[in-house]
């Protein structure tokens, strides 16, 4: 694990976030009215896995099951188009949020039936890393030290079951990006939810040093009539990080949450610009690398080699943003 766990973290480099649900790419194929089916989605990935040079700033791409067992189009796994890049393959096992019983308008999420087989699986087939979910939603009343601590508790069972197997777990507390919330809002709950996960997994004995998190970014509401600059972003986010991530983590890999592309990388760039840090600080990005890429591509081979210049020049960007580097 502590070999992967360098390779991921390998400077200026992160991880490409390709595990986007059935439903989740159906929407976004939607988008640029291309039906959503086994090839066209094969096709699409098989596209950004190929793009040359991508290994110079991915280090390692989030998989959805299908994909991870899925053949390329000139035969061979699309798996093996990573590895042959030095990329390392990792896996999504969480399946999705179900409604919290305690409390509308929360989540929880489900998976841990049957997760010591599937990560059994998944490591022979070449996953060396793994992702679970959960999903944080502000809103009047919400959310509750119930629901975080539920969440919490499954986060560090997934952890728990990933290190037993050697499979280095991405533990991934989403507060969510969509609402009116003030900034500050949105550090009181990430503080709170940061704090109760990382209480739980010390609880049932997770290895801080053979994890990595991918939290939010400390940002205001989508519909908050003030909206935070990124200095205040950057600011909030490490104060946040410092009061709540102990420093043997190793890495903190940030999720986009529904920022544009432009801000999750002036964003991260920000905060790697105030560094050094306790934990490396990059990027494990889905819509912030892929929104240009997909538009262009649009179902059509004859864009492949345009949507891959967009996703290249995405990648690149982040990985200056990595190294607190970054300028328009």
């Amino acid at each position: 694990m502590e070999e992967t766990i360098a390779a991921i973290l390998d400077p200026g480099k992160g991880i490409l976030a390709a595990d986007e649900s059935s439903k989740t790419i159906e929407k976004r194929f939607a988008g640029v009215s291309v039906p959503s089916t086994e090839e066209t989605r094969r096709d699409y990935r098989e596209m950004l896995f190929s793009t040359d040079g991508i290994e110079n700033y991915i280090s390692g791409v989030i998989l959805y099951e299908e994909t991870l067992f899925q053949n390329a189009k000139k035969g061979g796994f699309l798996v093996e188009l990573l590895k042959k890049k030095g990329i390392i393959p990792g896996i999504k096992v969480d399946k999705g949020t179900v409604p919290f019983s305690l409390r509308e308008g929360e989540v929880v999420t489900e998976g841990l039936d049957g997760l010591d087989d599937r990560i059994k699986t998944y490591k022979a087939a070449g996953a060396r890393f793994a992702k679970w979910r959960a999903v944080i939603t502000i809103g009047e009343s919400i959310p509750t030290d119930d629901c975080i601590r539920a969440n919490a508790k499954a986060l560090a069972s997934y952890a728990m079951i990933c290190q037993k197997n050697e499979i280095v777990p991405i533990v991934e507390p989403e507060v969510l990006i969509d609402g009116d919330h003030t900034i500050e809002r949105s550090y009181e709950v990430t503080e709170r939810t940061l704090g109760i996960v990382f209480d739980e997994m010390q609880i049932q004995g997770v290895s801080r040093e053979h994890l990595l998190l991918k939290p939010s970014m400390v940002i205001s509401g989508k519909t908050c009539p003030v909206k935070a600059p990124v200095e205040k972003v950057a600011e909030q986010t490490l104060r946040c990080l410092k009061s709540a991530v102990p420093g043997d983590v190793p890495g903190i890999a940030f999720l986009s949450g529904g920022q544009s592309d432009e801000e999750a990388t002036a964003h991260l760039n920000e905060m790697n610009k105030r560094g050094p840090h306790p934990w490396v600080l990059t990027f494990s990005y889905a819509r912030a690398l892929q929104n240009a890429a997909l538009k262009i591509w649009s179902g059509k081979e004859s864009n492949v080699k345009d949507a891959q210049t967009a996703f290249l020049k995405r990648a690149k960007a982040n990985s200056e943003a990595a190294k607190g580097i970054y300028s328009t």
